[in-house]
């Protein structure tokens, strides 16, 4: 067993390392999540329970007193017991990883993926700070609440944002009841799959977040006279003499999108968080932490 738990740091070690080389988006996240940790308070947590929920592989920053030993030995590696109350307080992460993510309108902002990336960070920095246990959706990375889950988060990151494609949605998963999910992106999929992958979640017991992040151009379309636009995940392009005289049409469509989206998450009792990247991520994050306190109280 011990032998197993040295193979088990020894690949974090490795996860660790190459995270770093990456350590601009772990700067920024600590910064962001430090201005807006000096507002506010933590959130409250319920009381506890030792209702047994799961076994889970073994992950450094674990008490060793959580170990099952039992179960452990009847497998290649060292296993801990996770109890229903723990399951429960874990907020786990989603963001967009879809080729619309990559876009900007100008050189100056950041990308979507760029602040989803920053906004998702800079709230496991939080959660973390708060001892809370956080995880990236289908990242394969056990919660946690150590510091040493930073780095394999922004791991996880870089190695999505190498990828040629994504989904714009999370495929739903079997959480445990009354733990959090807050999904970032630009929530611009058709309204009735954005309804099934929240009323799939919510069937199941999951609290949830929406953050809609848009490029400031997407949200005013300030282009004149004719434009070509060009489809990031296959779609063709598409040639408009006159982009004003689409204009009102478009902004109408954009405000029903998001019309639905809130209908969507007032039905399910979840929140939804607009957000623009040329604002400050501050704004956003701070939200988003205002609503999952008040989910914990």
């Amino acid at each position: 067993m011990v032998t197993t738990a040295a193979a088990a740091l020894r690949a974090q070690h490795r996860a660790e390392d190459l995270a770093l080389r990456l350590p601009p988006l772990l700067v920024a996240a600590e910064r962001v999540a430090s201005t807006v940790a000096q507002g506010v308070h933590g959130r409250r947590r319920v009381g506890t329970g030792e209702t047994f929920w799961q076994f889970r592989r073994y992950q450094p920053g674990d008490a060793a007193q959580a170990i099952d030993w039992r179960q452990s030995a009847k497998n290649r590696h060292v296993f801990v017991r996770e109890n229903e109350w723990e399951a429960a307080q874990t907020v786990w992460l989603w963001r967009d990883a879809s080729p619309s993510m990559d876009w900007r309108s100008d050189k100056a902002l950041p990308t979507k993926r760029e602040r989803a990336d920053l906004l998702s960070l800079a709230l496991a920095v939080l959660l973390v700070r708060g001892g809370e246990r956080t995880a990236f959706l289908s990242s394969g990375v056990a919660p946690s609440a150590a510091r040493s889950i930073l780095p394999r988060l922004a791991l996880h990151l870089a190695e999505r944002a190498g990828r040629p494609e994504g989904e714009g949605l999370p495929a739903v998963e079997p959480l445990p009841r009354h733990a959090q999910l807050v999904i970032i992106g630009d929530l611009l999929s058709p309204l009735d799959e954005i309804q099934k992958v929240v009323s799939g979640f919510t069937g199941r017991g999951l609290r949830g977040h929406l953050v809609q992040l848009l490029d400031p151009a997407e949200e005013m379309l300030p282009f004149d006279g004719r434009v070509e636009f060009r489809g990031l995940e296959g779609e063709s392009s598409l040639l408009i003499p006159r982009v004003e005289g689409i204009r009102e049409a478009y902004l109408e469509r954009l405000a029903a999108q998001r019309a639905g989206l809130a209908a969507i998450a007032r039905a399910a009792g979840w929140t939804l968080i607009p957000h623009r990247t040329d604002k400050p991520p501050q704004t956003a994050l701070l939200a988003l932490w205002g609503a999952l306190a008040r989910e914990a109280v």
